[in-house]
């Protein structure tokens, strides 16, 4: 039996509050699993009867307390979930953590339901997606393009509509990219913002927690449970955010002057800019932005110091 409701945080806390039962939401979830038939999406997927276990365990329904109550959400596997293998992708560093990362604290204390840990670029390394020995996850609109990563697994599970929200990291685009090439919202909150413990590093003095999401709504809310200060944290520290609202139209717009518009011989893409341009030209005014102290930033995190921050992840394994 199919049940019609759009994972999405509204319409889960709709569905509940017209009595729809989480059990009905889980048999429904693994019908869509099927359905897409993407074995790449997810490395662990936990069982019918784990996920009806975690449901019958939720406490009465409560949205005030629990604003994530029976929502469906997965995590990318670099991220600890107590009692299932962390594997960033690479089986020979897999280990099974006992307590699970501060986000993942936050998710389930807020009433949230952990389906999977999801596929990535191997250790976060990646923007494409394909860097995996589990598989590369399907783009959910062209299977012929990549899915973007490192994210891949959490964007392609919300994408396809198998779970409301997922969690990533970005640390150089790992989820703003699957995030563009998914249709979907990317947030990357301010470093430090969401608490990292627990979470194996890529770059630590970089990394971020992001959220995949279909509404900038449903991933601020999702950042709403999940931000705050934690002592465990070196990297973290209090951020205040105010929430999104409505705001004074758009007049200027910056963009990278002529000369710092680099497509590497991509002339499609780089027709497809212009004409972006010509067009946001005719309703605000475009102000050209010499981007040389952004490249040279970015090179110090390819060509610099933050790559051996990489390496001495791997080094004991790769030695």
């Amino acid at each position: 039996m199919t049940l019609a409701i759009d994972f999405t945080l509204p319409a889960f806390a709709q569905a509940y509050a017209a009595g729809v039962s989480p059990r009905a939401v889980v048999a429904e979830f693994f019908r869509r699993v099927a359905a897409v038939n993407d074995p790449a999406i997810f490395i662990s997927l936990r069982s019918e009867a784990e996920l009806l276990a975690a449901v019958d365990a939720l406490p009465p329904r409560d949205p005030a307390r629990q604003p994530l109550w029976g929502v469906l959400c997965a995590v990318k596997d670099n991220i600890d979930v107590a009692g299932t293998a962390t594997t960033a992708a690479c089986a020979a560093s897999s280990v099974t953590p006992t307590r699970s990362a501060r986000v993942v604290e936050l998710l389930e204390a807020a009433g949230a339901i952990i389906v999977g840990k999801t596929n990535l670029d191997q250790f976060a390394t990646g923007l494409v997606g394909v860097r995996s020995p589990y598989g590369v996850p399907r783009n959910a609109f062209d299977a012929t393009r990549v899915p973007g990563g490192s994210s891949s697994g959490s964007a392609v599970a919300v994408a396809q509509g198998l779970v409301a929200f997922s969690l990533g990291t970005d640390t150089a685009g790992s989820g703003r990219v699957p995030a563009g090439l998914n249709d979907l919202v990317g947030l990357k909150p301010s470093l430090g913002a969401l608490s990292t413990r627990g979470v194996l590093p890529a770059c630590r003095t970089l990394d971020c927690v992001s959220v995949f999401a279909t509404t900038v709504s449903d991933a601020f809310a999702v950042y709403e449970v999940l931000r705050g200060f934690d002592a465990e944290d070196a990297y973290s520290r209090p951020v205040v955010a105010d929430k999104p609202g409505d705001t004074a139209p758009l007049r200027r717009l910056g963009v990278p002057c002529a000369g710092d518009r680099l497509f590497f011989g991509d002339s499609a893409m780089a027709s497809a800019y212009e004409a972006a341009l010509a067009k946001l030209g005719s309703d605000v005014t475009l102000v050209e932005i010499d981007m040389t102290p952004f490249f040279d930033v970015a090179r110090l995190l390819y060509e610099g110091p933050w790559v051996a921050e990489r390496h001495a992840v791997v080094k004991d394994l790769m030695a």
